[in-house]
């Protein structure tokens, strides 16, 4: 039983909910998809830190208001 990534894309607004970076938020700045076919993303924080993580390990934040 495998996790399915969520419908993450550029400029979308998420929070890492499991693994190494769990409780950081920021904004997706790159969507990638390995040779294993894993989807990663690039998220900056908004002090600037970039991390690397899966997409399947972040909750998307969807704004209200769109």
């Amino acid at each position: 039983m495998s996790k399915q990534a969520p419908d993450v894309n550029n400029g979308d607004r998420c929070t890492v909910v499991v693994g190494r970076h769990a409780g950081k938020s920021g904004v997706v700045e790159d969507r990638n998809i390995s040779k294993a076919g894993h989807v990663t993303i690039s998220v900056r924080q908004d002090d600037g830190v970039r991390f690397k993580t899966l997409a399947k390990s972040v909750s998307v934040e969807r704004d209200p208001g769109a």
